[in-house]
């Protein structure tokens, strides 16, 4: 009885304790790097957030040297460890919005025994410097620096000396610009309900601005009936799988008039747009549609009607569907830890 009872035991604080971690792993988060891990290169669009995340043993008091090379663009800052030896940096929005696209290079150094950082950036002469002989090893910004991967080389290899104690891991992460797509649409009829549909290279939470109108749309006084005839609204990307996240959009065409109509797609925060046409038809028979009275009339398709609808406004460019690596995430919460989470809770209810 008394083993039954501590075996008991154990198996209930083991499982409250995957039950906890369960409940603590966020089920989705940011772009987020590893440095150290041999992770295959992560691609993010202008725009979007990259978080920096990892454990740094011996809890130093000056904390991490973070710093981001690429191409014309140099960062050097520092970071605090966490009670736990993790940390977390964030390059903002802001700050990815005007990157150029290429790959960029991030390294975490760490002061280890000495508490000091051995090889540090004089941002007053764009200098990287050995503190221990204060000697300049090579400019990092401002006239004669070193370029992306070169930079990146001599920063190896200067914290790497046998004369430092210094050590550091290292991360890489490709930018490119946002792509998004729109998949067929094909004709419609009056009345139809459908979902438009693509992907982008956004990540997973951005915002896409999504706009249906008639090509016919003309203004009107405010005496006249409505040219619009039409949707718009916003809509969130998702996760997608093999590399491509997307989005969709629900449209309703009951009190849409047969007409073709043009569908841009473009980026709230980001600058990505994309565009095509498709056509709504009669669903009636004979000359009558089945279209509300408030609806715009269109004429029979003429002549004159056809070049108007295969016109596209010079404010809905087409992008060509280009296939570009997309940006990843963090993954969901583990299937083993999900799975590890049930499992305790059934575990628990059966012991009790």
């Amino acid at each position: 009885m008394t083993t039954y009872h501590t075996l008991g035991n154990a198996h209930r604080i083991i499982c409250l304790l995957l039950l906890a971690i369960a409940i603590g792993i966020p089920c989705a988060a940011a772009v987020t790097l590893t440095p150290g891990s041999s992770a295959t290169m992560t691609t993010i669009s202008q725009g979007d957030p990259v978080y920096i995340r990892g454990i740094a043993t011996g809890h130093p008091q000056v904390g991490l040297q973070v710093w981001f090379i690429g191409y014309n663009f140099a960062k050097v800052t520092t970071v605090q460890v966490n009670d736990d030896n993790s940390y977390d940096y964030e390059l903002q929005k802001s700050d990815t919005a005007n990157l150029a696209p290429g790959q960029y290079f991030v390294l975490i150094q760490h002061p280890m025994m000495n508490g000091r950082f051995d090889v540090v950036y004089d941002a007053s002469s764009g200098a990287v410097i050995n503190v221990q002989t204060g000697k300049t090893l090579y400019q990092f910004t401002g006239s004669g620096s070193l370029q992306s991967t070169d930079a990146a080389t001599a920063l190896i290899q200067a914290v790497s000396s046998q004369n430092i104690d210094d050590t550091f891991a290292t991360v890489s992460f490709y930018v490119a610009s946002p792509v998004a797509t729109i998949n067929p649409i094909g004709d419609r009829y009056t009345g139809d309900k459908f979902t438009i549909n693509g992907t982008t290279s956004l990540a997973p939470d951005d915002e896409l601005m999504v706009e249906i109108y008639s090509s016919s749309y003309i203004p009107t006084t405010k005496t006249q009936s409505s040219g619009l005839s039409g949707a718009s609204g916003t809509v969130k990307v998702v996760a997608g799988s093999g590399g491509r996240n997307t989005w969709s959009f629900d449209v309703d065409t009951s009190s849409f008039a047969p007409d073709m109509y043009l569908v841009k797609v473009s980026g709230v925060l980001q600058d990505v747009t994309a565009s095509t046409t498709f056509n709504v038809l009669c669903s009636g028979s004979g000359d009558t549609c089945s279209v509300p009275v408030s609806a715009v009339t269109v004429p029979t398709a003429s002549s004159n009607a056809t070049a108007t609808a295969t016109t596209t406004s010079p404010d809905t460019p087409t992008l060509p569907s280009t296939t570009v690596p997309v940006t990843t995430r963090q993954s969901p919460v583990p299937a083993a830890v999900c799975l590890g989470s049930i499992a305790a809770v059934l575990l628990i209810r059966r012991l009790t």
